[in-house]
């Protein structure tokens, strides 16, 4: 399970932050999730209150925004957004497609008690 060591990463990432800003405890966690991130939602929500327990984030929630799949077609110029993983233009079903957004997973923003 990769989202394991994505939420290390994210943990540490986070405990850099609140230590450069002289943080004592992160409250809350906002990330975006992209549809295309390859990373799942609930296991990742698992993993976070897994690992969260031994430091800075011990009581910090974990807000997940997911991203949709944002495309732009090549053949008819529609931007399009979907929730699920196909690459075709809804509108003229092309596969000429670009991704725009929804391949991501980022930290947006922390919550921290100083």
């Amino acid at each position: 399970m990769h989202e394991y060591s994505i939420v290390m990463a994210l943990i540490e990432q986070c405990e850099a932050l609140a230590k450069q800003h002289q943080a004592i405890a992160v409250e809350r966690v906002d990330i975006k999730v992209g549809i295309l991130s390859g990373v799942e939602p609930s296991l990742l929500a698992q993993a976070f209150n897994t690992f969260k327990l031994d430091g800075i984030c011990a009581k910090a929630s974990l807000d997940m925004h997911i991203q949709p799949l944002v495309l732009q077609c090549n053949h008819c110029n529609t931007r399009s957004e979907q929730m699920h993983r196909v690459v075709l233009c809804p509108d003229c079903n092309s596969a000429d497609t670009r991704v725009v957004d929804g391949e991501d997973m980022m930290l947006m923003q922390l919550e921290m008690d100083t």
